[in-house]
């Protein structure tokens, strides 16, 4: 009789654990906390940091105007090989290029049209933020806010512009030095 209560003790902790471990993998998938691949301004990587897993995008101005940004401050670029609402923009291309992603509905701060704002989904499967149709990266060169060292190049076959609050692209390119300068918005 002993034997059969310790078996029945025995299924229902087992039970138990196994409740608990289905709930914490539940609560794990509905975390709100910002996934792995939250972006640093040392450390470039294809999401933005934003609070939860929505990304921010906000202005800053500097030598080349006002332009876009995520929320860690550093620059926002659009590529002319992309067509609207497509990225072409993988491999060794986002590596250089992190794409801004984001797991929900981008959020606009200060300066930045919410109507403008809207994901594409990249091969893979992940949300890129488009801003005016255009599909939104970082330039892993530019380490900090007001770093705007992509601004121009031609890498990857087309040119690489940072982006007006209209949407537009600024086609002009700033002096390394004068490119440091400016203030973000918005945050």
């Amino acid at each position: 009789m002993m034997f059969d209560s310790w078996k029945k003790v025995r299924i229902r902790i087992g039970s138990a654990a196994a409740l608990v471990g289905v709930a914490v993998v539940v609560a794990a998938c509905g975390s709100s906390t910002p996934s792995s691949s939250a972006s640093s301004a040392a450390n470039p990587t294809p999401a933005a940091a934003a609070t939860g897993n929505a990304v921010s995008v906000g202005t800053a101005t500097g030598s080349d105007g006002t332009y876009l940004v995520g929320a860690s401050g550093r620059a926002l670029y659009l590529w002319d090989a992309d067509r609207h609402d497509k990225s072409v923009c993988a491999g060794a291309c986002a590596q250089a290029w992190p794409p801004l992603t984001t797991k929900s509905a981008p959020v606009a701060a200060s300066g930045v049209a919410m109507s403008q704002l809207s994901t594409v989904s990249r091969s893979g499967g992940a949300k890129q933020v488009t801003y005016d149709g255009h599909p939104l990266y970082y330039f892993a060169g530019d380490t900090s806010k007001g770093s705007l060292t992509g601004q121009g190049s031609d890498n990857f076959g087309a040119k690489w512009w940072l982006v007006a609050p209209s949407g537009a692209a600024i086609t002009k390119s700033a002096t390394p030095a004068a490119a440091s300068a400016g203030s973000v918005s918005g945050y």
